[in-house]
């Protein structure tokens, strides 16, 4: 087990945060994907909050069900600020309904993210 694994799942027993995998397709993820992965339903817990959201595996990894680190470490940690904003910091055109999709997306993962971890997020960011 790798010490980035071990750090996420210390970080899981101290702060009480359980990951529990509701369900797996087998399917496109990301709206230009050429190929199909795993993608599954996924709910992290903590006290009694939590939040449930899709999580697509790595093509390379598809059938392997995601770590603690794997969910952790791709969660939006960092507030993405106003559409323009996020635009420019990512490098897309602000003038793109699939940015604003996109952009969209990360906002309701971010708000999810501190619903749970708002008082830990220190510690959450360094899960990388």
């Amino acid at each position: 087990m790798s010490n980035y694994e071990q750090n996420a799942i210390q970080f899981a027993k101290k702060h009480n945060v359980k990951l529990t995998t509701l369900s797996e397709e087998f399917r496109k993820y990301f709206p230009d994907d050429k190929h199909s992965r795993s993608v599954f339903k996924m709910k992290l817990t903590r006290d009694r909050r939590s939040y449930t959201f899709t999580f697509g595996q790595s093509i390379i990894n598809s059938g392997i069900e995601p770590t603690m680190y794997d969910v952790l470490a791709c969660l939006t940690k960092y507030d993405p600020e106003d559409f323009e904003s996020f635009c420019c910091e990512y490098g897309y055109d602000n003038d793109s309904r699939k940015a604003e999709k996109i952009y969209k997306a990360v906002v309701k993962e971010y708000n999810a993210v501190c619903r749970l971890f708002s008082d830990v997020m220190d510690e959450l960011i360094n899960i990388d």
